[in-house]
This record gives structure tokens, sequence and C-alpha cells, in this order.
């Protein structure tokens, strides 16, 4: 009797996760710099989008980079996910009086790691679309601007910071949509780069 060898080959048909964690980022910072920018208050709003949508949706989107292979996408999805539940919890614990609130420099700390982080992450999405390069770009951007607001920068510096953002957060929410639609209709109905 002789031994055949077979080869078997998966392929991969699970969805793109990387709409969901763009558009849970995006969406959540369009509205978080809305606050910044002076246009309305810090509430509830916010704060549940800052958990659940931008948190725990971008948590999943990572798991599922993960699950394709995607080093940059597990990386970046879950890091932003956990992120948006640190800052939440930033806000939340001091105003339960669970823990004393951050000191200022602990904040301005806080951001500029987030920043400098985003920074490296930038760099490797220069091997990516130009859409993706903007998002990282303008989100290191977003991070120095509200560490320097914070630390001492003052209300114009973080109106800015608001605005850049809300740019930030809009152009996560374009790519998001464009890959959507680009793999919805099988051509390109909205350009990446």
């Amino acid at each position: 009797m002789t031994d055949m060898a077979q080869s078997v080959t998966l392929t991969d048909q699970s969805a793109n996760p990387a709409p969901l964690g763009l558009l849970g980022f995006g969406m959540t910072t369009v509205l978080l710099n809305m606050h910044n920018a002076g246009i309305f208050a810090l509430g509830t709003m916010i704060l549940a989008m800052g958990m659940f949508y931008g948190g725990m949706a971008q948590i999943f989107a990572g798991w599922m980079e993960w699950k394709k292979g995607n080093t940059f996408g597990l990386v970046a999805f879950t890091s932003y996910g956990l992120f948006w539940e640190t800052l939440v919890f930033l806000i939340l614990m001091g105003k339960w009086g669970w823990f004393t609130p951050a000191a200022k420099g602990g904040m301005v700390s806080y951001l500029f790691f987030w920043g400098l982080f985003t920074f490296v992450m930038w760099i490797a999405t220069l091997k990516h679309a130009k859409a993706l390069q903007v998002v990282f770009f303008t989100l290191f951007i977003l991070f120095w601007l509200l560490a320097w607001s914070e630390a001492g920068g003052g209300i114009v510096i973080k109106h800015i910071a608001g605005w850049e953002g809300i740019f930030c957060g809009l152009s996560a929410m374009y790519l998001a949509l464009a890959e959507v639609l680009n793999e919805t209709y099988g051509k390109t109905v909205l350009p990446v780069g």
C-alpha cells in the first residue's frame, strides 16, 4: 500500500474587521473632540461611546485582526480600544471617589506617551494606504496637542486640538466607509490611496 500525500488549502472567508474598528475609533474621536473644541460639554454620551464603541468595538476588531494574522491591526485596534476604556475610567474613577483623580502631570504623560506610540504606528502606516497614513498622522498630532493643552497650553490649544481631532476622526470614518463600499461593490467607490 502506498501513502498518498494530499494538500489542503484553507481560505479565510471571515469579514474584514477594520471598518468596525475604524468607525468605533472615528465616531468616538469626533464626538470627544467636539467637546474639546467647545461645542458641548463632556457627558454620558461621550463616555458611553468611549466605553462601548470606541473601546469594546475596537478591542473586538483587534481580536479579529489577530485571527487574520494582521499584527498591525491587532496592535492598533486593541491598543486604542483600551485607550478609550482607560480614558473613561480615568474620568469616572475620580468623579466616583474610587481613587484620586489623575494629576495634571500624569495626564500630560499619559497623552504624550499615547502620542509617541501613535507616531511609531504612523511610521508603520507608510507601507499602507494614504488614508490610513492621514488617520495616524493626525492622531499623533492630536495626542501631543492635548498633552500641550494639559501642560498649560490653555483653552485655545484645547480648542485647536478639538478641531484637529474632529478632522482625525472624520478621516477614520472616511477610510472605514470606503472599505465597506469598496468591498461591497468590488471596485473603488471611494479612493484610499
